[in-house]
C-alpha cells in the first residue's frame, strides 16, 4: 500500500460505517421524533403536551412527507408518537416498535391541540427541539447539525447536558481531505473485501423495500421500477427501514438500487456486487461532503451520481467511464430543487437514475458532458467542487424562497 492508501482507507472505511446507516423514515421528522423520545426518557412519566421547534430547513424537509407507521404525514405526528412510543436507543429507527395504540394516542394528541410546532430562529441549517410537558415538569431536548447529534438536555431548568454541535459530533468522525474521485475508485476496487463486506447489507434493506413498493399501495404509485418502488414505499410510511446514504433514506436508495439491478442484469458476484455499492455510496458520500447537510439542491441527484459510477464499473467501463458519466450527470441534473420531503420524492430517484442510466451508457460509448459546457469542468473532481459551490453559495436564496411558497400555499 501507498502512504496515501494507508492514511486515506481507514477514512473511507468510517466514512461509509458513519453515512451509510439504517433508518425508518424520512429523517427530518425522525429526528425530531427522536428529540421527543429523549425528552420523554428523561422526564419519567407520558407528556401531556409538547412544544416542538424546527429549523427553518427541516420545516421544509418534515411538512409533507409521511411517518411510519402513522399514515399521517408531517413534524407533529412525529413529534407525539416519538413521545409516546420511540426507542431513543434506536437513533434514525426510533419509531420501530410503535403500536396501534401508541399511534392512536399520538393522533388524539394532535386533534386536541396538544402538539405545538414553529420555526426556530436558530443559524443551524438542522436542528429539531422538543419539549415534553406534564404538569409543572418538562423536559427540552435539542439536536443540531446531524440528524441524532444531541446537543442539549434540559430537565426543569436544570441543564443535564449542553455541548456545542461540533463536540456531540461521532467519536469515529472521518476527514476526507485531499481525497479525489480516483481515491474513492481504487479503495473501492483494490481493499480487502472484508474491509468492505458490511456494504452489502444495503442491498438487503433496499431491496426488500423496494419489494415492498412494487405492490403499489404507496406514495405516487409510480413503483413500475425497482428504486423508485423503494422510494414509493418510503415516503409512503412503509414500515420498513431504508439504507441511508449521508442522513437520507432516499439518497440511500438512489446509490444501490440501480447497481442492484445492474448486478443481476450482468450475473454480478457477491464480490462485484459488494465493490460496486462500496464505490457508488461512496462517492455519493464524496460529493455530499460538499454541500451543505439540507439545501435547495436536490441531493438524491449527487447520490445517483455514485450509482451511475457503481453502474459503470459494472459494465466493464472502467475509471473513465465513471468519471465521464458522473460529469455528464452535472450537466444533467444540476439544478433540480428540493422542495421538501414528500411522496413526489420518488419520482425524482426516478429521473436522477435515468440520468445515471444515461449518462453511463453515453461514458460507455466514450461521450460525456464537456469542460466546455456550464459548470462541467474537464476533471471530475473540479466539476464535484463547482456543484458544491452552486450548492452552497448560488442556491441560498433559492432555499429561503422555497420555504416561503411552501408555508404560504393555500390549503385545499
Amino acid at each position: 500500500m501507498s502512504e496515501r492508501e494507508v492514511r486515506l482507507w481507514p477514512e473511507f472505511v468510517k466514512a461509509l460505517k458513519q453515512e451509510v446507516v439504517p433508518a425508518l423514515g424520512c429523517t427530518e421528522p425522525i429526528s425530531l421524533a427522536l428529540a421527543s423520545a429523549l425528552a420523554t426518557r428523561h422526564l419519567g412519566k407520558t407528556p401531556e403536551r409538547i412544544d416542538a421547534q424546527v429549523s427553518a430547513n427541516l420545516m421544509k424537509n418534515g411538512m409533507g412527507v409521511t411517518v411510519p407507521g402513522t399514515g399521517t404525514v408531517g413534524l407533529p405526528i412525529a413529534a407525539a408518537v416519538g413521545a409516546l412510543g420511540g426507542d431513543p436507543d434506536a437513533k434514525l429507527e426510533v419509531l420501530k416498535s410503535l403500536t396501534v395504540q401508541q399511534v392512536a394516542e399520538g393522533k388524539r394528541m394532535l386533534a386536541d391541540g396538544r402538539v405545538k410546532l414553529g420555526v426556530a430562529a436558530v443559524p443551524n441549517i438542522l436542528y429539531a427541539e422538543a419539549c415534553v410537558r406534564s404538569g409543572d415538569d418538562y423536559v427540552r431536548v435539542a439536536i443540531a447539525d446531524a440528524h441524532t447529534n444531541v446537543v442539549l438536555i434540559e430537565r426543569n431548568g436544570e441543564t443535564l447536558l449542553k455541548r456545542d454541535a461540533a463536540d456531540a459530533k461521532p467519536v469515529e468522525t472521518y476527514e476526507l481531505g485531499d481525497a479525489t474521485a480516483r481515491d474513492v475508485y481504487d479503495f473501492a476496487m483494490r481493499a480487502p473485501l472484508e474491509m468492505i463486506a458490511f456494504i452489502h447489507d444495503a442491498a438487503v434493506l433496499n431491496s426488500a423495500l423496494a419489494d415492498e413498493g412494487m405492490s403499489g399501495k404507496y406514495g405516487l404509485h409510480i413503483g413500475a421500477t425497482r428504486t423508485t418502488a423503494a422510494s414509493d414505499a418510503r415516503m409512503g410510511g412503509a414500515t420498513l427501514p431504508a439504507m441511508s446514504n449521508s442522513g437520507s433514506g432516499n439518497q440511500g436508495i438512489a446509490a444501490t438500487m440501480p447497481v442492484v439491478v445492474v448486478a443481476e442484469h450482468v450475473k454480478a458476484d457477491r464480490e462485484a456486487l459488494t465493490r460496486a455499492l462500496a464505490l457508488s455510496h461512496l462517492i455519493a458520500v464524496y460529493i455530499h461532503t460538499r454541500l451543505p447537510k439540507l439545501s435547495a439542491l436536490c441531493a438524491v441527484t449527487t447520490a445517483s451520481m455514485g450509482a451511475a459510477a457503481g453502474m459503470a464499473q459494472l459494465l466493464n467501463g472502467g475509471y473513465p467511464a465513471v468519471s465521464m458519466a458522473i460529469s455528464s450527470m452535472i450537466g444533467d441534473l444540476a439544478g433540480m430543487i428540493c422542495d421538501g420531503a414528500s411522496n413526489s420524492c420518488a419520482m425524482k430517484v426516478s429521473t436522477s437514475a435515468g440520468s445515471g442510466y444515461k449518462a453511463v451508457l453515453m461514458a460507455l460509448d466514450g461521450t460525456r458532458v464537456t469542460g466546455n459546457e456550464g459548470i462541467v469542468a474537464n476533471d471530475v473532481d473540479v466539476s464535484i467542487a463547482n456543484l458544491g459551490q452552486l450548492a452552497t453559495q448560488g442556491m441560498a436564496q433559492t432555499d429561503t424562497q422555497i420555504l416561503q411558497i411552501m408555508m404560504h400555499k393555500q390549503k385545499p
